[in-house]
């Protein structure tokens, strides 16, 4: 099963991930973070937009390698794989 990885500040906001192994079943982009939805409501609504696409400022690599396909989410992600979620730093 992947394993999902996240900054340690999304932790602040969905403290039922903190310190413990997030595994869930392997599929599409879309589907990991759907099953990590089911256990914290309200993680995609974080990192999503309202058409599903991922926030502008939110970046996601599978292994070591940052998903293109920001709108679909249909990169796949073996059971080996390990998806990280982080924010993107910007301003000015």
């Amino acid at each position: 099963m992947p394993t999902v990885k996240m900054t340690g500040h999304l932790y602040r906001f969905f403290p039922a991930l903190e310190n413990r192994p997030i595994t869930v079943p392997a599929g599409s982009v879309a589907e990991i973070l759907r099953a990590v939805n089911e256990m914290a409501p309200g993680f995609t609504d974080y990192v999503l937009d309202e058409r599903g696409a991922l926030r502008r400022h939110v970046n996601l690599c599978i292994n070591e390698t940052i998903v293109i396909d920001r709108t679909t989410l249909a990169d796949r992600v073996s059971d080996e794989g390990t998806v990280f979620i982080f924010q993107a730093l910007s301003g000015g």
